[in-house]
């Protein structure tokens, strides 16, 4: 891939960077307002209510989030009930919190700002309950509103240059982001947003239907055109992020149907929206035009690492005996879920806890960029407060299962300067960061490889959340000052960009109350 073609990639992330300078100049404020919309509602369409008594699977959370898309045999068609389920654990509305000014309705999965600009479409064949066509999901309401009727998954496996995952899935879900619902708070950085927010949706999503026994895999080699057009987005507001199958039947999709231009009338999300173009020259630089381009984007995969050389020493992970870790199933752990507000600095967290998460959370994506036991990402940890485990900072060796220590010594003052300065990293028991080399990603990948890496450090955090609740102790997604954190992890993450920050501990129930 020659330099050229990765620019807009590199040149996106230099510029939406944060440094102290650079947070002291911006100017931006929250104009309440003209705050957006969280939700995409359409003006004409009829809804379809999906039930909510919908069966609660006892799969543990641990065992569900560690799943990677084991082959099923046989078919498995996804009824109503089941697709209820995903959607409402992957997306739905669990909880909601009155305040003077109105109400925060939160969802299934973290995202940045409680701003929920991701949504989920379905394309699927007859299924019990269903009728074939192209869907929307409302969490507003929990419903399903058909953008169009008739069976159109062949659009989307020709977009995919005949992804043999979506030829045999009897739904495909699409998720694709308003980019104004995230950009009023974070202006143009929102295009990391989308996968980040993604990301974390997926990692409850890829959980919930292994639960359903649906084999799910994420897929980001489409023709991104045709994937929008099918769902009728807005090319200067909307993008479409990923495809995800659900489900196994022997019949492939039907050669689809003319797909006419919808023209599908939607509330406003608010009075003013304010255009950032460093959005969509990011978008339109990683799209794919073609299914020969998404045929050879997805013959790129990243292979499984060999065996690294020996390093420095290293402390293994002490996962928990399976016969030790927490029962509570996913359902249960992502209702009670939320982004924890003060950590309590006086608790610790034991090493065992710590490494059951990491444990978890790393255990390899199922995507079509990636060979099983592959990663785009290397892993760093302040430690603050962990029994069994000395403070001070580390590099995990993902094929080792291990901790490699890289300084010793209390860091917490580090740590909530590099969290853009907030108390939450500093009073954390750990904050863990996703970093990769982005240079030879993206000649391998091209700009959309820059997707594929925000995404997934999207999902390993939103894992890492998964399982900090399981385990029951809390966790919270942060932002960061983005050269600062490879400066303080070199040399050993020279050349390497942060993605992603995940803070563990015990909540301070005391300041929350």
């Amino acid at each position: 891939m020659r330099n050229q073609e990765i620019r807009a990639a590199l040149e996106y992330h230099e510029a939406t960077k944060h440094s102290e300078r650079g947070l002291r100049a911006n100017r931006h404020f929250l104009d309440f307002e003209n705050q957006p919309l969280p939700f995409k509602i359409y003006r004409d369409l009829e809804a379809i209510p999906l039930a909510r008594d919908f069966t609660e699977r006892e799969m543990p959370a641990l065992e569900a989030i560690a799943a990677t898309g084991l082959p099923l045999s046989g078919e498995r068609i996804p009824d109503l009930s089941v697709l209820a389920r995903v959607l409402f654990l992957s997306a739905g509305i669990t909880k909601r919190k009155r305040y003077p000014g109105g109400e925060i309705l939160f969802r299934a999965y973290p995202n940045t700002g409680a701003l929920y600009h991701v949504d989920l479409y379905l394309a699927t064949c007859d299924l019990p309950g269903l009728a074939a066509g192209v869907y929307h999901f409302g969490p507003h309401d929990f419903a399903l509103y058909r953008l169009r009727a008739g069976d159109f998954r062949g659009v989307l496996l020709e977009a995919s240059g005949g992804n043999p995952d979506l030829a045999r899935a009897p739904v495909i879900l699409a998720s694709a982001s308003t980019y104004w619902r995230n950009a009023w708070k974070y202006q143009a950085r929102s295009y990391r947003h989308c996968f980040w927010d993604a990301g974390t949706l997926h990692a409850n999503l890829l959980a919930a239907a292994e639960a359903e026994a649906l084999e799910p895999r994420v897929v980001m080699g489409f023709a991104d055109a045709a994937v929008e057009a099918l769902l009728a987005l807005d090319p200067l507001r909307e993008g479409a992020l990923t495809l995800v199958p659900l489900g196994r039947c022997a019949k492939p999709p039907p050669s689809a149907p003319p797909a006419p231009t919808l023209r599908l009338e939607v509330e406003s999300l608010s009075r003013q929206e304010v255009d950032y173009p460093g959005i969509r020259v990011m978008h339109e630089a990683s799209k794919l035009a073609t299914r020969e381009e998404a045929r050879s984007w997805r013959a790129q995969a990243l292979p499984a690492p060999s065996e690294p050389p020996a390093g420095r020493s290293t402390v293994l992970l002490r996962p928990a005996a399976s016969a030790a870790l927490p029962s509570a199933s996913l359902d249960r752990v992502i209702r009670r879920r939320g982004s924890t507000r003060a950590f309590d600095p006086g608790r610790s967290l034991r090493f065992e806890e710590l490494s059951t998460a990491l444990d978890r959370a790393t255990r390899g994506l199922a995507a079509d960029f990636l060979a099983p036991g592959a990663s785009l990402l290397d892993l760093y940890v302040i430690v603050n407060a962990v029994e069994g485990l000395p403070p001070g900072a580390y590099a995990y060796r993902r094929f080792e299962r291990a901790l490699e220590p890289l300084r010793e010594g209390s860091f917490r003052e580090t740590a909530g300067r590099l969290g853009l300065f907030q108390e939450l990293p500093a009073e954390a028991a750990v904050n863990i960061y996703s970093l990769a080399l982005l240079t030879p990603l993206l000649a391998r990948f091209g700009n959309r490889g820059y997707r594929a890496a925000q995404f997934e450090g999207g999902v390993t955090g939103g894992r890492l959340y998964l399982a900090a609740y399981a385990q029951g102790f809390g966790a919270t997604g942060l932002t960061f000052l983005d050269d600062e954190v490879t400066n303080y992890f070199s040399a050993h993450a020279a050349g390497k960009s942060v993605l992603f920050l995940t803070a563990l501990g015990h909540a301070d129930r005391a300041r929350l109350s």
